[in-house]
């Protein structure tokens, strides 16, 4: 492929930026909520853990620390593999697309979903997706068996989660190259001023006061995090790299789509996930500082 059809790394890191929060607007509708306790699965916690790892069937709370990384595994086997005795993988995520059905349909309106620009963004985003390496990527491969459902906007939705997992799962590759365990990436991400709010952070992932403290000072025996818990030179690095390795493991689906392809979709995804926010898809305590 040529220099003048190649994205830059960047640009993939965009198009991902914009594409993945229509992805994750299920993650807090209230729709998922209702989904799920119809099947009798209430805690907010059981129910991620079922819908994204269910892709890979009823796997132990083992696979799901793993696969989800920042998570506490305290956590995880609170809920795991008991949440598969109330309901099965192949239920999980028939709820999970009945709930991004219906989140996207309150957020966006009819108009939107039946419009060409969202079957043009499910095309786009469905090719670059194909491009995905499935080596050391469990929960893409496995998001990367189910079939493609047949709605333009819930193909999109789909494609959406291919290409969030993939970047997520290269991610973790980085992560692991760096040393930082799970606990410490969510940390060095907070303190960059990205990513969730610590109250956001500590109502999700299972963590408590003394475990996040702890992983500071660990931080700060790196020379990673300084007194006041904020990055240092050190720290700032790192994370610059982590992202720029990620780019770079993550970079065959933007490849496979172009240039010209990437920057449409970017165009694309970013209007659906302007107008999804702008709906009130994401509560705001839970993001920044």
């Amino acid at each position: 492929m040529t220099s003048a059809t190649t994205p830059d790394p960047r640009a993939g890191r965009h198009c991902h930026n914009v594409v993945n929060p229509f992805h994750s607007t299920h993650y807090f509708s209230p729709d998922l909520g209702d989904e799920l306790a119809k099947l009798g699965v209430e805690d907010r916690s059981a129910g991620y853990f079922a819908i994204r790892s269910a892709a890979m069937g009823a796997v132990g709370p083992g696979t799901v620390t793993a696969t989800f990384y920042n998570f506490s595994h305290a956590l995880v086997a609170r809920h795991v593999p008991a949440v598969w005795d109330t309901v099965t993988p192949e239920a999980a995520l028939a709820a999970r697309l009945r709930a991004a059905d219906r989140t996207l349909r309150r957020l966006l309106g009819e108009e939107t979903l039946a419009s060409p620009e969202m079957a043009e963004a499910a095309k786009l985003a469905l090719r670059a997706a194909e491009a995905g390496g499935r080596s050391a990527r469990p929960l893409f491969a496995a998001h990367a068996d189910l079939p493609v459902p047949d709605a333009p906007h819930l193909a999109y939705w789909h494609a959406a989660t291919l290409l969030r997992e993939h970047r997520g799962d290269s991610h973790l590759i980085a992560l692991l190259d760096a040393e930082l365990d799970g606990l410490e990436a969510l940390v060095t991400h907070n303190a960059g001023g990205r990513g969730m709010s610590y109250l956001g952070i500590m109502r999700t992932r299972g963590w408590s006061a003394e475990e996040w403290s702890a992983a500071q000072e660990r931080l700060r025996g790196r020379g990673l995090l300084d007194a006041d818990g904020e990055l240092t030179e050190a720290g700032i690095r790192l994370r610059k790299e982590l992202e720029d390795t990620t780019d770079r493991l993550d970079r065959a689906p933007y490849a496979h789509l172009g240039a010209e392809g990437v920057a449409r979709l970017t165009a694309l995804g970013g209007a659906f996930t302007q107008a999804a926010m702008a709906a009130g898809a994401f509560p705001a305590e839970l993001f920044g500082r």
